[in-house]
Parts: structure tokens; sequence; C-alpha cells
């Protein structure tokens, strides 16, 4: 089994992160961070309630655990419509997105997270519901069969993804809207942090949050989960409070280190730099030589560590930068011995 399964830092979603569900803004008001994507989302709603129209389709992406489907909701609300709320994975055949659609009414957004795992025959049917409102079924079978269209009220399509490579050109082509979320800075986390201990009662100083927020990766699902494992050290071994001393000592215990890093992280700089001194070094090999997923590796280490400079990609593969040899203690050497021949 992966180790990402059990990982503090993993940004997918986990079943105890359904606890966070009461914590999500439910405004756009109440936001944090993501200034951009936020004004221009307030632009794109103000414009559709002036002309008493649903919103255009939208698409987020961006690494997983920075809000997209918290956004999904908070446009519902602010446009007064309901949501349906599926994923790619979830729609087998093209019968399923039939039976969805037929049951949106006029305004109605349709969240489809990770998107980009649509299939092929689905995308077919949703390509004429998205631009002319308008669902082809094909009645009967060989010489008898005949195509039937059905209108559909107007309703707004808002998909997620981490991984925009992958959704089909046609299929971004019809999203009138395409937004990208960031790793949110320092401050926005400490907020996000402070607003999350306020609603769970939890007694925290501010070097307390600060500490949090500083190992969190940038990410809110992240701190909200740290948090969380904090309060419980706090409440065990230290009275309740969360000081900086007790963050530190709780989020050691878990092995993330100050920047945020866990075993896995650090496990593929050591390979990286100990192993095939400093890179190139292909996905595969450093997946088989950790035993994690490759997909793991790319979707959730791998962009953490490009945002702080200690990977870069290259054509050949992944090289470790002098950050990263300096934060694991390794001396840099200047010249890399020529990049060996990986079968």
């Amino acid at each position: 089994m992966s180790d990402a399964v059990e990982r503090m830092v993993d940004p997918s979603a986990k079943p105890d992160d359904r606890l966070d569900q009461t914590l999500r803004p439910k405004r756009l008001g109440e936001i944090i961070g993501q200034q951009g994507v936020k004004e221009n989302l307030e632009i794109l709603i103000s414009a559709a309630r002036q002309r008493s129209e649903p919103l255009d389709h939208v698409l987020f992406y961006g690494p997983p655990g920075l809000g997209k489907t918290t956004l999904a909701h908070v446009l519902a609300v602010e446009m007064g419509v309901a949501i349906k709320v599926t994923a790619g994975p979830a729609i087998e055949r093209a019968g399923d997105l039939a039976s969805i659609l037929t049951n949106l009414r006029s305004g109605d957004i349709l969240f489809i997270d990770e998107i980009h795992r649509l299939g092929r025959a689905i995308e077919e049917v949703l390509y004429p519901a998205m631009e002319d409102y308008a669902l082809d079924i094909v009645v009967g079978k060989g010489p008898a069969a005949r195509s039937i269209r059905l209108k559909l009220p107007r309703f707004t399509v808002i998909g997620a993804t981490t991984r925009l490579a992958l959704v089909s050109a046609p299929l971004r082509a019809r999203f009138g809207a395409v937004y990208r979320l960031d790793y949110y800075d320092r401050g926005a986390i400490q907020e996000i942090v402070w607003r999350a201990a306020r609603m769970l009662g939890v007694v925290a100083d501010d070097d307390g949050i600060r500490e949090i927020a500083l190992r969190s990766r940038g990410t809110p699902r992240v701190a909200l989960r740290m948090l969380r494992r904090v309060r419980d050290f706090a409440q065990v071994r230290a009275g309740g409070e969360i000081t900086r001393q007790v963050a530190v000592e709780a989020l050691n215990l878990l092995n993330v280190d100050p920047l945020g890093l866990d075993d896995v992280d650090r496990r593929v700089l050591e390979t990286i730099i100990l192993k095939y001194q400093g890179g190139p070094v292909g996905l595969s090999t450093i997946a088989a030589a950790i035993s994690e997923e490759p997909d793991t590796i790319m979707d959730v280490v791998e962009p953490y560590l490009l945002q702080l400079g200690f990977l870069d990609r290259t054509p050949q593969g992944r090289v470790a930068t002098r950050s990263a040899y300096e934060h694991l203690h390794v001396p840099y050497k200047t010249e890399h011995s020529q990049p060996r021949l990986l079968e």
C-alpha cells in the first residue's frame, strides 16, 4: 500500500477531512486568498445577475486541496441555485450523464470533480449539452435507429482538475472561464488557520498558528488537518493551548519538518541526491526506488518541491538543486557525474 495514504501533508481528500465541511466559507466575501480568481469571479457573478442569466461554464485547475470544490459551492450560494456534485470516474455510461442532465433545473450548477477522467463517449454527450443545451439520444438499433434531441434548461458546468493537460482540447474550449488556483501565501494560510481555530474553539497564540501555517505547504486542506492533530496533541500533553513549542513538538512527532516536508518528500530528494548523484533521473526510477506510484510523486510530491526550488525538471529527468542539498545538509557537488543510462 502506498505511503501517501497515511501522509499528513497529502493534499488529497481523506475521510477525516469531512469535518472541514463546516469550516468552509459559504460566500465569496469569506474566501481568504486567491485574490485574482476571487475578483474575476465577483465580476462573473455580477454580470450574470445583471443579465438574469446562468453563470458561464467555469473550469478550476491546480494542485489538490486548494479549494476548487469550495469555490463551486460558493458560486451556487452566490447565484442562489442548486448544485449537483459528481466526479469524472463516477460517470461510467452516457446514460448516467443523461440522467443527471435531465434532472437539472434552469440556472443549476453541475460540478464535475476530476473532470479529466471523463470517458470520451461521455464527453461527446456533454459537448452539445454545454454548447446548445441539448441532449442527443439514439433510440432503437440498426436501420431503425433514430436520433432524438431533447432541450435542456440553461445550466452551468463547473469542472475541477489537477491535470489540465489531460483535459481534452474540445472540452476545455467549451469553458468560458478558466482559472488556476495557486498555493496560498503564508499570510493567507495563517488567516485560514486562525478562522478555523476560532470556529473550533481552539485556544492558540499567534506563534502557534504561524508554525502550523509555515508547515502546511500553502494548502488549506493540509493546514486544517494539521490544526486538528496539533489540537489533539495540545489537549493530551499541553493543557489544551497551542503555542509555538506545542506546535513544533506535535508536527515533529508527525515527521513534518519546518518547510512542510515529510518522509516521502525527503526520500525522493535523498534518492536523487544520494543514489543518483543529484540526477538527472527518471520519474519511474524514483518511484521504484522508494516503492511509490509515479502518479503520486508527480501529482502530490513534485509540485511542492518544484515550488520550493528543490527540484528541476529537465528532458533527461529530475535534478536536485543546491537548495535541496542544503536542506538535507549534504555537501553540494558543483560538477555532477554524467547521467547514467536508465533501462
